[in-house]
């Protein structure tokens, strides 16, 4: 979820939460307030009653209306004592019983006391609190609605410095030359974080150029005794017999010094991989780079009499063709090295998927296998073939799959 709608949503829901407390409470404090009106009107008219009967010394008619109603009642030598309540009133020319506000008193008339009710009706008072209530939920809602719409453009329009930067950070590249510019900005906070990205963005430039370096610088300088190595073994056998103990030590020397070679090439591909260093994609026939590996393949493939069974369709893909030529050979080699003699290999290639079987005897955790220089002890290999496979497909998006049934190992690439 992003920031601006969380924020939003907590900001409507603490407003809505606000907003109906807030009405609760002024509903009560305008209905005490109409009621307190409602009573001193009773207040009134009772002191009306109390006057008449000071300068007549005898009640006053009963009084009745729409709105308002006078009655008294005999109550002997008893006292009642003064309170308002509420109550129920019936209107002259209405059937229906509303809501009402009476007060009760006493008053003293020839040593008899009466009892004072003065009942007037709630009604014009519920009807106002109905109409104050109907347009305060009118404003709140007018509210709540601007509120809205004015934290959306408010806030899009102060948050713009920082979705710059965060797009300037999407869009950066080890590979690309261009550089994270400035966004200007009047808020303190998004000044120091495009600060820190410039500088975060120089340091791993500078970091990046540093290791670009040293990995060119190594695997040259690594070349270079190795060709040496190579050289001097090839004169060491021109200048006479060996033993058979001193042939088969220049043999391991040989080999060694290979997959040193190997080993080089391969950590560097590797690292041009990551980085992104590789590029020049166009549209490349799989096809024809698998009839191209297999037919490099072809000698081993009948040394080790294994079955070779193909059924392969026309497809291409936008990438790089060595880096095909590399993920194909790979997995093709892999599938040959880590066979035994007289096993099979299937290679399928439909429309987004090629999958490539091998039988072998050997079973392996293939998230192990996926690291850097994790062989079998009887592989002569780098340990990087499949972890190269691995960062090929990652760097175009493409799926390697691997799986087990009945002895059968099955890499599948999805294109």
């Amino acid at each position: 979820m992003k920031l601006l709608n969380k924020y939003n949503r907590i900001n409507i829901a603490v407003t809505i939460g606000i907003m109906l407390v807030t009405g609760i409470i002024y509903y009560y404090a305008i209905s005490h307030i109409l009621t307190k009106r409602i009573d001193k009107d009773l207040v009134l008219e009772e002191n009306e009653v109390f006057n008449y009967v000071s300068i007549n010394h005898k009640l006053p008619d009963v009084y009745e209306s729409n709105h308002q109603q006078i009655t008294f009642l005999p109550l002997g030598k008893q006292n009642i004592k003064r309170r308002f309540l509420d109550t129920v009133y019936k209107e002259l020319d209405e059937d229906d019983l509303e809501a009402g506000r009476a007060l009760i008193s006493s008053v003293q008339v020839g040593g008899q006391n009466y009892r004072i009710l003065v009942t007037q009706s709630k009604v014009e008072t519920e009807y106002l609190i109905k109409i104050i209530f109907q347009i305060t939920i009118c404003v709140i809602f007018v509210l709540l609605v601007l509120l809205t719409v004015l934290n959306r453009v408010i806030l899009k329009s102060i948050w713009q410095p920082f979705y710059k930067v965060l797009a300037q950070l999407k869009d950066f590249s080890l590979a690309d030359k261009a550089s994270v510019s400035s966004t200007p900005s009047g808020i303190d906070e998004f000044k120091e974080l495009d600060q820190a990205v410039i500088a975060m963005a120089g340091r791993v430039r500078s970091d990046y150029e540093n290791l670009k370096a040293f990995t060119e610088n190594a695997s040259h300088e690594l070349m270079t005794p190795i060709s040496v190595i190579n050289s001097k073994l090839d004169t060491l056998l021109q200048t006479d017999e060996f033993t058979d103990r001193q042939s088969k030590l220049l043999n391991d020397i040989y080999g060694t010094v290979a997959r040193l070679t190997r080993l080089n090439k391969s950590m560097l591909l590797l690292a041009k991989i990551e980085n992104g260093l590789i590029g020049g994609d166009e549209e490349v026939d799989i096809k024809a780079i698998l009839e191209e590996c297999l037919y490099q393949q072809e000698e081993i493939i009948h040394s080790k009499n294994i079955t070779l069974v193909t059924n392969l369709q026309g497809m291409r893909v936008s990438a790089s063709r060595l880096l095909m030529e590399v993920l194909l050979n790979n997995l093709i080699s892999n599938a040959i090295r880590h066979n035994y003699t007289g096993g099979e290999i299937t290679i399928t290639l439909q429309p987004r998927l090629l999958t490539i079987s091998n039988s072998g005897k050997n079973t392996f955790d293939i998230e192990q296998v996926l690291k850097r220089f994790h062989k079998s002890n009887e592989s002569e290999g780098t340990g990087l073939g499949l972890t190269i496979c691995k960062k090929i497909c990652d760097n175009y998006g493409f799926g390697l799959n691997y799986s087990l049934s009945n002895g059968i190992h099955v890499f599948s690439v999805g294109f």
